[in-house]
């Protein structure tokens, strides 16, 4: 376990490997799961500034999603997620050209039609947070359909934490993740 500031790292992060690889996948993970993405709360005033530039990247039956449900709702356990197209994938996954999904989000952050690039759980995966009252436990989801990505990451020995180096940058800071690297190899 790693402690550095408010977080709290399991070890997988720099132990186990990780790296996308969606035309193996096809991007199963804005498919599969019970909900849409997680949303922290900060995140939803930025989804609601930024969805009428997102709307023309998105599918009709995002569209349709998002106009009966909203962008975002909020569960049982008192979580926000992104809404989902009939309780499968989340309700801004669009199919590219290879049938690979991909983000209505961040296609329109890529276009620079927005500045938000899509909601910090999607780009942290497979980093899971879990957030308590005095620090975030970051956790590595393991999940058979990101078998390939486990693979991939294993053969070009890419741990998960700096497969990820862009979002937890993004989430913690730069200097957060400096300190972060010269802690894992003080462990090495």
């Amino acid at each position: 376990m790693i402690i550095l500031d408010n977080a709290v790292l399991s070890d997988d992060l720099k132990e186990r490997h990780f790296v996308c690889d969606l035309n193996k996948c096809k991007g199963a993970c804005c498919v599969e799961g019970d909900l849409g993405a997680p949303l922290e709360e900060e995140e939803l005033d930025i989804l609601d500034g930024v969805i009428e530039a997102v709307k023309p990247y998105m599918s009709a039956a995002g569209l349709e999603a998002i106009e009966n449900q909203g962008a975002y709702i909020l569960d049982e356990e008192g979580d926000y997620s992104t809404t989902t197209i009939g309780d499968r994938e989340c309700a801004f996954a669009i199919y590219d050209e290879k049938n690979i999904l991909k983000c209505a989000i961040d296609q329109a952050y890529r276009d620079k039609k927005i500045t938000w690039q899509k909601p910090i759980s999607c780009h942290l995966y497979p980093i899971r947070i879990t957030k308590y009252d005095h620090y975030d436990a970051l956790n590595y989801d393991q999940w058979e359909i990101c078998a390939p990505a486990c693979n991939l990451g294993e053969q070009l020995k890419v741990p998960v934490y700096k497969f990820l180096k862009e979002p937890l940058i993004r989430k913690y800071g730069s200097e957060w993740y400096d300190r972060l690297e010269e802690e894992i190899q003080g462990q090495e």
